[in-house]
């Protein structure tokens, strides 16, 4: 099963989101989300400044299986991108909770996070997922 830090909170969809203080959080997709897309070799993020809701598409990922969009798990502005993933895109793939975050937004509600998974909700998510897979 995959890794998934107790201190993060998810979307079904699979991006995670860990607070850096003061309304200031990182946002990633989970280690089983980059593990179901394969070898990532190219990331579109979003551009600083940008105002954004939760749920709209905020990045691209394409893989060898596909091209995903990533939506953004809460409201706010968008205060710093990853410039890493430019030159090294694997990042994702290789620490997707660490080098290979995308993003970090400066959330304009802090009661949106009640809206995302604990990490055993979205652990549960995974198994109820897989479960109907074999059906």
């Amino acid at each position: 099963m995959s890794n998934i830090p107790s201190e993060l909170k998810f979307m079904t969809s699979h991006e995670w989101v860990r607070p850096e203080g003061d309304a200031v959080y990182t946002v990633g997709i989970s280690d089983h989300g980059q593990a179901m897309l394969g070898d990532i070799f190219y990331v579109d993020l979003p551009d600083v400044g940008d105002v954004v809701n939760a749920g709209d598409i905020c990045a691209v990922l394409e893989s060898v299986k596909s091209v995903s969009e990533l939506f953004v798990p809460l409201s706010g502005e968008i205060i710093a991108v990853n410039d890493d993933l430019d030159a090294s895109p694997a990042l994702v793939n290789s620490d997707a909770y660490g080098d290979g975050w995308l993003f970090q937004i400066s959330i304009k509600d802090k009661q949106e996070l009640d809206d995302l998974l604990s990490s055993d909700a979205y652990q549960e998510h995974l198994q109820d997922d897989e479960y109907e897979e074999e059906d």
